[in-house]
Parts: C-alpha cells; sequence; structure tokens
C-alpha cells in the first residue's frame, strides 16, 4: 500500500505542476505547450486526477500528501473553465452594445454559435467539412507560393473572403496551421483562403509583407473564376501572421478590406524590442532581429515599417484583437497599446483579453478561448460584410 502511496505523489506531483502553469507563466520554453494545455484543455485532464483520487491508500504520510496534491491539481486544472465562464457574463451584451443587431448567416448543417461558451461543447465542436484545394499566387526567387481555399459548395456564390495567415515566429509554419477555424467559416458561407509566406531568417522583412499583398491581388484578380466576392475581404492572423494581416489592413488603404483581426500578435516591433520576452521561454530580440534583418540600430527604418500601431488612421478598419493576459510569448500589452491608438483614432474596435489564456489559446475549439474566439470571430465578420457600423469597445 506505501509503494502504492508513492507512485500517486509521484504522478500527484506531476498533474500538480500542470495544474500550476493553469495560473502561472510558464518560465520556460517546452512549458509552453504544456500551458496551452493545462489551460485549453484542463477540463479533460482533470479527469486523470480524479482517477488517482479513487485509488486505494492514503494512509500513510505520502499518502496524504499524494491526495492533497491530487485535489488542489483537479482544482487547478478547472480554475481557467470557471475563469472563462466568468468572463462570458455580460460579453453578448458588450458585443450588441457595439454592432449592434448582429444577422449571422445560416445554411444547412451550419448554425451559429448560439453562445460564447457551450459547456455541452467542451469535449467536441462539430462543423461539416469543407476540403480546401490548392493555388499558385505567386513565384518568386525559385520559390513557388500557395494558399489552400476553403469554400462550401453550400454557400451562395460571390462569397465574401476572409484571408488567413499563420504564425510562427515569422520563420516557421503553413497555411495548415489551426485550420478548424477555416473549414468552421467556410461552412457559413465565407470563403477562407490559408496562405503562404517567405519565411525569416532567409527571407527578411518586408518580402513577408509583400507576398500577403501578393496573394491579395491574386485573389482580386481571380475572384470572378473562384466565385469570391473581391469587394468584402478580412484579413485574420495569428502571432506573426497577426503582425502581417495588420499591417496589409492599415497600409493598403484598400476599402475592399472590411475588418482585420488579430490574434495574440505583436502590433508594435519597436515596444517588443524594448521590452523583451523570458529569453528561456522565447529569444524575442534574435526573433525579431531575424525577421527584420538587424537590430533598430542597424535597420530602423524596418522596424517602424513593420509596426502596424504606427499606420492606424481614422480610415482603418474595424479591429478585433484577442490576446491572453497569461502570454509568455507575444506580451497582451501589444494588443492594448493597439487599441488605445485606435480609440484614440475613431477606429472601430473590440478587444477581448482571457485572464486564463496563453499564446496559442484557441489551439483547441472546444476550449474555452477556443470557443469564445470562434463566436467572437463569426460575429465581427457578419457585422463587417454586412455593413452594420460598430464602435469601440
Amino acid at each position: 500500500m506505501e509503494h502504492l502511496d508513492s507512485v500517486r505523489l509521484l504522478l500527484a506531483g506531476l498533474v500538480f505542476g500542470l495544474g500550476l502553469l493553469g495560473l502561472f507563466k510558464a518560465p520556460l520554453g517546452f512549458l509552453w505547450k504544456p500551458a496551452v494545455a493545462a489551460t485549453e484543455w484542463g477540463h479533460l485532464l482533470v479527469f486523470f486526477p480524479l482517477f488517482l483520487l479513487l485509488l486505494p491508500g492514503g494512509a500513510s504520510a505520502s499518502g496524504w500528501v499524494g491526495l492533497g496534491l491530487t485535489a488542489l491539481a483537479a482544482l487547478l486544472l478547472l480554475s481557467s473553465l470557471g475563469r472563462a465562464l466568468r468572463y462570458t457574463k455580460g460579453l453578448e451584451e458588450r458585443f450588441a452594445a457595439a454592432f449592434g443587431p448582429v444577422r449571422l448567416p445560416a445554411l444547412p448543417g451550419a448554425p451559429a454559435r448560439p453562445a460564447p461558451l457551450v459547456l455541452s461543447q467542451l469535449f467536441s465542436v462539430s462543423t461539416p467539412a469543407v476540403v480546401p484545394t490548392r493555388h499558385l499566387y505567386r513565384e518568386i526567387e525559385g520559390r513557388a507560393l500557395h494558399l489552400d481555399l476553403y469554400r462550401s459548395a453550400e454557400a451562395p456564390r460571390s462569397q465574401p473572403l476572409v484571408v488567413v495567415i499563420h504564425g510562427g515566429s515569422w520563420n516557421s509554419g503553413d497555411s495548415t496551421q489551426l485550420g478548424w477555424l477555416n473549414g468552421y467559416l467556410a461552412a457559413r458561407g465565407m470563403a477562407v483562403a490559408a496562405i503562404n509566406y517567405r519565411l525569416a531568417p532567409h527571407h527578411v522583412f518586408p518580402a513577408q509583407h509583400e507576398d500577403v499583398l501578393a496573394a491579395l491581388g491574386w485573389l482580386k484578380e481571380n475572384a470572378s473564376r473562384l466565385e469570391l466576392d473581391a469587394s468584402r475581404i478580412a484579413l485574420l492572423g495569428r502571432s506573426a501572421g497577426g503582425q502581417l494581416a495588420l499591417l496589409a489592413a492599415y497600409t493598403t488603404r484598400d476599402p475592399a478590406i472590411r475588418a482585420v483581426v488579430s490574434l495574440y500578435a505583436p502590433s508594435d516591433l519597436n515596444w517588443g524590442w524594448n521590452n523583451p520576452t523570458n529569453p528561456w521561454v522565447l529569444d524575442s530580440p534574435k526573433t525579431l532581429s531575424e525577421y527584420l534583418g538587424g537590430t533598430p540600430a542597424q535597420v530602423q527604418e524596418r522596424f517602424d515599417a513593420a509596426s502596424p500601431i504606427d499606420f492606424v488612421n481614422p480610415g482603418s478598419p474595424p479591429t478585433l484583437l484577442l490576446h491572453g493576459t497569461r502570454d509568455e510569448l507575444v506580451f497582451v500589452e501589444q494588443s492594448r497599446r493597439l487599441a488605445r491608438r485606435l480609440k484614440e483614432a475613431n477606429v472601430p474596435h473590440v478587444e477581448l483579453e482571457f485572464p486564463w489564456a496563453t499564446h496559442g489559446c484557441d489551439a483547441n475549439p472546444a476550449g474555452p478561448a477556443g470557443q469564445i474566439t470562434t463566436w467572437a470571430v463569426e460575429r465581427f465578420l457578419a457585422v463587417a460584410f454586412h455593413d452594420a457600423p460598430a464602435k469601440a469597445a
């Protein structure tokens, strides 16, 4: 029995450590993904400590300690869901105040999300499958750049377009990253183009920005053939892709770009250089210098040209910002600073900060941040594509 208590103590310590990642920022890079798991899959992982509680034993000192750690671990793993439930109170009213009435598209078998967080969907969120087609949009320097186009056959022709730009610190990732949302939006009447772009450090800025603009140009040129509505475009990017989405949205001044969505993205690269992340998690100065081809002392003009915050103006498109306040890789202050600049310019925007969430918090579509993100993006795009005015919130 004492042997069983010792094993339970060891397992309890491990799961307790995982639970702590649901409350505190990961101190080391390899703990970032476990932190995402603890916060967005915690309601599923809690079954493990509950199982440990059912094991016999507990008479020895190690047994009692193990029982205590196991119970605490269960509470820690459920804490993100509890905070998310509190966060969603009043969220629908907040969106209604910002956007007014929202007309959500309804297609067979693809209803809109009924609420920001649905407890019955914490195990799985279903959506009709939409198989993308791959298209070559640019050839440059011997490199073929493709995009994946998601388009539902059930939706009407001339669909509004969402261009999705992947993350990965500008040096990794591709168009298949977190593709669930692409299919979800496509099943609800929006065409989605998930693009690839040239990566650092082999290619430095503005190569990535130029690729985004090239993709937009190609999609517009081929809109009739692909049955897209080239007058209704939104950009959506995660992390590094969010920086590229914001930059394209704010610099092109194209009236066809109706909206931009940024998920946990850096918007002020000069501020990011002066406020580096924990080097044990991410060497952000190295990441920025590889992306921009040098330090601010060497290429200040690129730091300025790549900072979307500096291009906000009263004509900038409506913006949705989503960020976890515990983000170890891109500080939430990046979105806060941008929100303040948007407010100063009187640009319609909504900023959502998830108190429990870290970087990549939408990785689990059924998780707390995944569900709320899908709900917010769906409503935001419905407003943008139907010309309903929005207010800052």
